[in-house]
């Protein structure tokens, strides 16, 4: 059996028994534990579609996956059978300029999980290419592994935005990629985090991991060396912009919706960057590094828990409960109950 949660329609979402995999050379079969939800796959099923990417029939959804190795591929001798990984979620051709570069997360050929036409991990077994699959330590669960994706994206956005020790940061956006990017940028070296949201249950979450925060109510602050905007929300990178300092640095990555107005004069003037972020390179080993040691907490961000059976409502709680920050789906438990909603 191989049981996935199949997305047939907008708003609709079935379960089907899938071929199970065969590991070809160089590949792994995972058997998946843990798919967390992103914000991209309730756009998919509620839309159909993010910027060029259109879903045109069936696909499978999820990309932040961890599992259990169950079968490898002749040429495989990084991995074994029994080890517990981490996903990453692209594979790239690794011939292409982009690849050969060094920039294989901007592969055109790049193979997604949940990027259509490409199906994802909301399945019980999944074939991945090997390279893409990183051991976790004993100590490190499931869930755990599978916030190594929402991480990596912050871990990016730090590295575009070109941060170093002792820089003061502002996050704007307080959801699960926020909040990660903050203690990425902690973890990184940052000499103050400000993170800033309008909704109040967010914000106490950050405060109590440590994170100064700030609502709409609250006065501005000093200026800061870099900006990581999360939010995606119409003005807020310009906004956000204009509380750099000179020569200060600014990530997009949070999406916006709509075109971006930006006071290039201003911007101009202090030298002002803005580097934009689409998705990650080479940042697995640091974010399952900085996870298992603490230095990063991610447990808390787990708010809701569902089988697999579950996945219509685990794709809606973010839009259902103002509370809702990270839900995870099991594809092992397919007819059970949700495991966790209290919080």
């Amino acid at each position: 059996m191989n049981t996935a949660a199949v997305m047939t329609a907008l708003g609709c979402i079935e379960l089907q028994q899938r071929p199970m995999p065969q590991a070809a050379t160089g590949a792994a079969i995972v058997k998946v534990h843990a798919v967390g939800v992103c914000g991209s796959d309730t756009t998919y099923y509620r839309h159909g579609r993010i910027g060029d990417w259109v879903v045109e029939g069936d696909i499978i959804l999820g990309h932040e996956a961890a599992g259990e190795v169950v079968e490898v591929g002749d040429g495989v001798t990084e991995i074994e059978v029994g080890d517990r990984v981490a996903i990453e979620p692209g594979t790239p051709c690794r011939q292409c300029t982009q690849c050969q570069a060094g920039r294989y997360h901007l592969c055109p050929d790049l193979v997604f999980l949940a990027t259509p036409p490409y199906d994802g991990a909301l399945v019980q077994y999944i074939a991945l290419d090997a390279r893409t699959l990183f051991p976790i330590p004993d100590i490190m669960t499931y869930e755990q592994a599978a916030m190594v994706e929402p991480l990596s994206v912050g871990l990016w956005g730090c590295q575009r935005a070109a941060l170093r020790p002792g820089d003061d940061v502002l996050v704007t956006g307080a959801g699960p990629v926020g909040i990660l990017a903050a203690q990425a940028a902690r973890a990184l070296g940052a000499r103050t985090v400000t993170i800033s949201d309008v909704a109040p249950f967010r914000l106490e979450f950050a405060r109590a991991l440590g994170i100064t925060v700030e609502g709409v109510s609250s006065p501005p602050q000093e200026r800061f060396d870099v900006l990581l905007e999360c939010s995606g929300a119409p003005g807020v990178l310009a906004t956000g912009m204009d509380r750099l300092r000179e020569a200060g640095r600014a990530a997009m990555i949070g999406l916006p919706k709509e075109s971006v107005e930006l006071p290039v004069s201003f911007l101009n003037k202090n030298e002002v960057s803005l580097a934009l972020v689409n998705r990650y390179q080479n940042t697995w080993p640091l974010g399952i590094s900085l996870i298992a040691s603490g230095r990063v907490s991610v447990d808390d961000l787990q708010t809701h828990s569902f089988s697999l059976e579950d996945t219509a409502t685990a794709l809606e709680i973010g839009a259902c409960d103002r509370r809702s920050l990270k839900a995870i789906i099991y594809p092992q438990d397919v007819r059970g109950t949700a495991v966790r909603t209290d919080y």
